[in-house]
């Protein structure tokens, strides 16, 4: 198979990212990278410079795309308590089993060792807080902060459903973000008659 001349850094990227994605952050190399893209280690290092800034690189295109499905869902759910549960529920499927999510543990880990990472994390975290206290706007009774409350309620699900994956994760966190709204806001849970 005869090496492409050209391949975008975004493209470089994606495929750098799939393979952090699915086998950890330190199988990512200029070789494995290369062998991936069909690009030379020789031209990677180039355009990357070192592996600290192909990590760094890579890290920041998956915010890139996490920001980007965050705007993309938060603009087509309801502006309701259901369809901020509905958000968290879209983003949870990005999380697959449970192999799929502890290599995302160790993705965690290199985005909370760099500064220019957790930047970006809190910056979601305002984003995501921010788009589920919109679903909530019209909603009688709803505590200040339902946003981060709800996203940290989220993570949470998502933790406690990886010691006992026995379900689907996405129906793990939609009944766990059921349960939260309910009793976060009991005018809702007499309205609905939910049994729980």
């Amino acid at each position: 198979m005869t090496r492409p001349k050209t391949l975008s850094d975004e493209s470089v990227l994606k495929i750098a990212h799939q393979l952090i994605h699915e086998h950890g952050p330190e199988v990512l190399t200029f070789a494995r990278l290369a062998k991936a893209c069909g690009l030379s280690p020789a031209t990677l290092v180039q355009r990357f410079e070192n592996m600290a800034g192909l990590k760094q690189k890579t890290l920041l295109y998956a915010w890139d795309r996490l920001d980007e499905k965050t705007v993309a869902l938060a603009a087509i759910v309801p502006k309701t308590a259901e369809g901020a549960i509905a958000l968290l529920v879209a983003l949870s499927r990005d999380y697959g089993g449970i192999e799929s999510y502890a290599e995302g543990l160790l993705v965690l880990r290199e985005d909370l060792r760099d500064p220019a990472l957790r930047s970006r994390g809190a910056g979601w975290k305002v984003a995501l807080s921010s788009a589920l206290e919109d679903c909530f706007a019209g909603v009688p009774n709803t505590p200040p902060g339902i946003g981060l409350l709800m996203a940290s309620q989220w993570q949470g699900s998502l933790l406690w459903w990886s010691f006992d994956p026995q379900e689907k994760v996405e129906r793990c966190v939609e009944d766990s973000l059921i349960r939260f709204v309910d009793a976060i806001i009991p005018s809702r849970l007499a309205a609905k008659g939910r049994p729980y």
